[in-house]
């Protein structure tokens, strides 16, 4: 049984974005790290939270965690946008990007996404939490 399934996981206050009143649906994305080493957490923790300081600002973001779980290596990010370009933006923003350039291979990160027909932080987080305990 994985530390997700054992309910060991760690993650941050929902944070809304400029979309949270968003009605209708949403797209959610959820991203997985899991670190070569225990030493590369705490700047990929710190990096997250940078990222997280600036979720209020960002165009078509509905609201996130970031989540980890030390003792396995992992951590990542649960994120509900408006709509997929919302998505691509973040995914191109220059500071994500240095983030992602300075960490790609220090590990291995999976994501996948999926549409829900509305903005649900409990039920998006249960089913999060599903996708993360199969990887």
């Amino acid at each position: 049984m994985s530390e997700i399934e054992e309910g060991r996981v760690l993650r941050t206050r929902w944070t809304p974005g400029p979309a949270v009143d968003a009605t209708g649906a949403v797209l959610v994305a959820v991203t997985a790290f899991r670190a070569d080493r225990a030493r590369d957490l705490p700047g990929i923790y710190r990096a997250g939270m940078r990222l997280r300081d600036a979720w209020p600002d960002l165009t078509g973001a509905v609201g996130m965690w970031l989540w980890t779980t030390p003792l396995s290596r992992r951590c990542g990010s649960v994120s509900v946008w408006r709509d997929q370009d919302a998505l691509r933006q973040f995914v191109a923003w220059p500071d994500h990007v240095v983030i992602m350039k300075r960490y790609r291979r220090r590990g291995r990160l999976t994501s996948t996404t999926w549409t829900t027909e509305r903005c649900e932080p409990s039920v998006i987080w249960r089913e999060a939490r599903q996708h993360l305990a199969e990887r």
